[in-house]
């Protein structure tokens, strides 16, 4: 990518010729001087140069750019001694790399943005001393210092102190964030109050800011179908603009008519303009606390059918609170959560975590098992002392061949009526007791919801593991009518995969870790709360870097405002070009006049483009 200065140089020598070609052009028009032809030669052979080595490069790749009609045009007038037309089809191409520059160092201004954001020094606390050194010499395991005011150099945790911190950088929320001991941190962060010690996790290209500046950086790796229909579109158009081109020759032998012809065909505003909506586009996205890996991915947005939406974690908080304890039989209590937290402390299902949460503000004590495997979407097998232990689903628990009598049943039956998670503790052949935990549905959900459906999105639909009562609960609180309650990671991966098809736009929205086949199956996979999780980075199309499902409705929007602008470049294009044309065909443009006429209207479907920088997407 390049840097602000390269922009700035660029701008700079296209600019100073832009005005040059200008003077020349007023010289000539004026008669000022004698030799004002030759000024205009010399500008013109300078002009052809840049351009005529794109389109080498372009036909080295097998490709044909709008630089090869750009030159054909210029050759042209070299050939009628059309001076001044070459001249101001120099000025309309470098007026056009101007804008394009201009566009896509603007559109490229989020990620500069987000480059600032890196401390060149940091405090190191070793022993009892604080050193002062430059933050690409921080190792993991090193603790730094954060002074109120300072922003964040590492991803680690909290070892001391509490303070606010300003996460908006990443995230795009404005509201700040209170850390405390235990709490993760992020680089790039601003802590706006009080003062921490960090133990270092991640450094260098593995933190989250510097993977966010790579994922911007790699956006427009991914090529959206529309643009490859403006590619395609470009060669073919080109070719019949040549056959154009030696048919009216052939009719006419006026040379300058073909010439007006070239100069009014030159497609120069609309590939720079396109491209350039997406990455305005890509731009805003990143601002906002969203990344989206390529201009397909936007596209893709746009284009939505179907919306396929995990449950925990995404449509919830994922973070379960026990409710409930149940002990079985002559089993007490205390027996229960002793097993319980032996087969929950390894595992990081949100109910396992639920469950060692609990027992800990109980200050209940269990043992450490001598053997744990975790079956995933079903439940956790332990050894202790050759016993048998198995915690999971009621369906997990059935599996295994241990049975329920009929009041363990009704119980359990009662639990998930009112929409709570069972968890089934069993210890060799024998159910102990239950669990119950219940996950809260994130706040933002049915609002958005319903904005999806205001869009034209009609179908949604819930996957989750839990039962059908659960499902059901959640299901009609977020306001989505098809739900399948009961599935395994597998039978999600395989839902996904028939739904998605020719004419249909498949959005899949999980949280990247548990979801990540799914999500790199769908044809656009949008990972939900993505800072700190490398997996979600790397499994998605799309990362939101903060839990807010009110972002995909946005996004939505966006994209298709994207795609608004584009198709209007198209007509806005068609249009100019169709009157050029017609002007040029009835001799009311020459070579001078085409070349005003492209040069005024290449500006339409650029400025038409940088609408997409405003943060508004009501285009």
């Amino acid at each position: 990518m390049k840097s602000f200065s390269q922009y700035f140089q660029e701008l700079i020598f296209d600019g100073s010729f832009a005005v040059l070609l200008f003077i020349f052009l007023i010289i000539d028009r004026l008669h000022l001087v004698s030799f004002s032809n030759t000024l205009l030669v010399i500008a013109s052979c300078m002009g052809l140069i840049p351009v005529a080595m794109s389109a080498f490069q372009s036909l080295m790749k097998k490709r044909v750019s709008v630089d090869l009609l750009a030159s054909a045009a210029l050759l042209a007038a070299f050939l009628g001694g059309e001076w001044s037309s070459a001249a101001f089809i120099n000025l309309m191409l470098t007026a056009a790399r101007i804008f394009g520059a201009y566009t896509e160092a603007k559109a490229h201004s989020a990620i500069q943005h987000i480059l600032k954001l890196r401390p060149l020094t940091v405090h190191v606390k070793r022993g009892d001393t604080i050193e002062d050194i430059s933050s690409s010499l921080v190792r993991v395991g090193d603790l730094l210092i954060v002074k109120s005011g300072e922003r964040i150099a590492v991803d680690g945790t909290v070892e001391e102190g509490d303070g606010t911190i300003d996460q908006s950088s990443l995230t795009g929320e404005s509201a700040p964030v209170i850390k405390t001991i235990n709490n993760n941190v992020w680089s790039g962060t601003l802590l706006a109050s009080g003062s921490l010690v960090i133990k270092t996790q991640k450094v260098g290209k593995d933190t989250t800011l510097e993977k966010t500046i790579a994922l911007v950086e790699r956006a427009e790796e991914g090529k959206a179908e529309i643009r490859t229909i403006a590619d395609r579109f470009a060669t073919w158009y080109i070719i019949i603009i040549f056959l154009g081109s030696f048919v009216i020759y052939g009719l006419f032998q006026d040379l300058p008519l073909l010439l007006s012809f070239l100069l009014v065909a030159c497609a120069d505003d609309i590939a720079i303009a396109i491209p350039m909506g997406f990455l305005a586009s890509i731009g805003q996205a990143a601002r906002r606390g969203v990344i989206i890996k390529g201009s397909n991915f936007l596209e893709g947005l746009a284009k939505t059918t179907t919306i396929i939406v995990d449950k925990t974690g995404t449509l919830t908080l994922g973070k379960f609170v026990v409710q409930e304890i149940t002990p079985f039989g002559t089993h007490t209590r205390e027996e229960l959560l002793s097993y319980a937290g032996m087969t929950a402390m390894y595992s990081q299902h949100p109910i396992s975590k639920a469950i060692v949460e609990y027992l800990r503000e109980q200050k209940a004590r269990f043992e450490k098992p001598d053997h744990i495997h975790e079956i995933p979407g079903k439940g956790l097998e332990a050894l202790f002392f050759k016993k048998r232990i198995l915690s999971g689903s009621v369906r997990f628990i059935g599996d295994a061949g241990i049975p329920l009598t009929p009041k363990m049943q009704e119980i359990i039956t009662d639990a998930e009526t009112h929409g709570l998670n069972i968890n089934v503790i069993a210890a060799e052949n024998e159910v102990i007791g239950t669990l119950a935990c219940a996950d809260e549905v994130r706040p933002e959900i049915k609002n958005a919801i319903e904005h999806i459906k205001k869009l034209g999105v009609a179908t949604i639909i819930m996957l989750t593991g839990d039962n059908e009562s659960v499902a059901a609960r959640i299901a009609a609180r977020v306001g989505i009518t098809e739900y399948h309650a009961n599935m395994l990671p597998e039978q999600k991966l395989q839902f996904v995969k028939s739904c998605v098809g020719p004419h249909k736009t498949v959005l899949m929205v999980g949280d990247g870790i548990n979801d990540a086949a799914a999500l790199a199956l769908a044809d656009v996979g949008i990972a939900m709360g993505a800072i700190g999780s490398d997996a979600a980075i790397e499994a998605a199309d799309i990362a939101l870097m903060k839990d807010d499902f009110s972002k995909i409705p946005e996004m939505i929007d966006l994209g298709r405002s994207t795609l608004r602008v584009v198709y209007q470049n198209f007509f806005i294009w068609g249009t100019v070009n169709i009157v050029g044309i017609i002007l040029v065909s009835l001799r009311i443009l020459g070579p001078e006049g085409a070349s005003a006429y492209n040069f005024a209207t290449d500006f339409f479907p650029i400025i038409n483009s940088m609408r997409l920088f405003k943060t508004s997407h009501n285009t």
